[in-house]
Formats: C-alpha cells, structure tokens, sequence
C-alpha cells in the first residue's frame, strides 16, 4: 500500500517511515504461529494506566445461561479515567441478575477489569452494516443519560 488517495494525515498515521502498516489491530500468535486477531487497540479501555480489551470480558460475559448479546466498551470515570460497561441483551423471555454478571467477572479477572462502569440491560446492541459492535454509540448513549443527570 502506498498510502490512502487524498489524505496524506491518515496514511502519516498509518504507514510508519519503513513502509510498514499498522492497521490497528491487537493480535498474538501461538506455538503453531498461527496468528489471532483479537481486538482493536483504539477499543481497549485504560483504566489508571491499565489496557483492557472489551472482546475479553464480552467473552466472558457471553457465557452466562441468559444474556444473548453482550457489548463491553470503557466509559468516563473520574477516579478510574475509563470504567469498563457492560450492554446486555437478555434472551427472550429471560432476565439478567446484574449481581451474578458482576460477581461472574469480579471471579474470574483482575481487579482493574471488572465492571466499575455498571451494567445496562437493552434489548439491541448497535452494530455497522457488518456486524461491528458501534462501541462510540454506546459510550455517547451513556454520557448523554449521564449529563442529564
């Protein structure tokens, strides 16, 4: 790739001095070298200086009986700078116990990781037009009910 046509400011922040591209991607490879894709780096939650990647505690989170649909994304928190939320979707027809969720995360991560920023059952999560989670329309739905607060 030579660059994006037009906008030399995100091929600058693309394309490092080498040649090589950084697509902003977080990977690790195992003892095979096979190669997993895991998350983005600009959707990782800082919280004091700690990185948490949301496809983790989603992960976690999905494995409970009733939740259907989970998004995790970081929210603001003053003491914490970002928090980790949780978004919910309950399987029809069921209820989700937020204290079961918290304590399910709170037993099996770091204290940093658990879910500072609360948990919200909805009945969708917002997605793109290929299935992406729109992490950035859940944290402005948050800091929008938060500011009428």
């Amino acid at each position: 790739m030579l660059g994006y046509a037009n906008n030399p400011k995100a091929t600058a922040e693309t394309l490092d001095d080498d040649g090589w591209l950084h697509t902003g991607d977080l990977a690790y490879y195992d003892k095979d070298d096979i190669i997993y894709l895991t998350d983005r780096i600009k959707d990782l939650i800082k919280v004091k200086g700690h990185q948490v990647a949301p496809t983790e505690l989603e992960n976690l989170i999905q494995t409970l009986e009733n939740v259907r649909e989970v998004a995790v994304a970081g929210v603001p928190n003053e003491r914490l700078g970002e928090a980790p939320r949780a978004w919910i979707v309950p399987v029809p027809g069921t209820t989700i116990d937020k204290m079961a969720v918290m304590k399910h995360v709170a037993d099996n991560v770091a204290q940093y990781k658990q879910l500072a920023g609360g948990i919200e059952v909805v009945k969708s999560i917002p997605r793109n037009h290929i299935g992406k989670i729109l992490r950035k329309e859940l944290k402005k739905a948050f800091v929008s009910t938060v500011s009428k607060l």
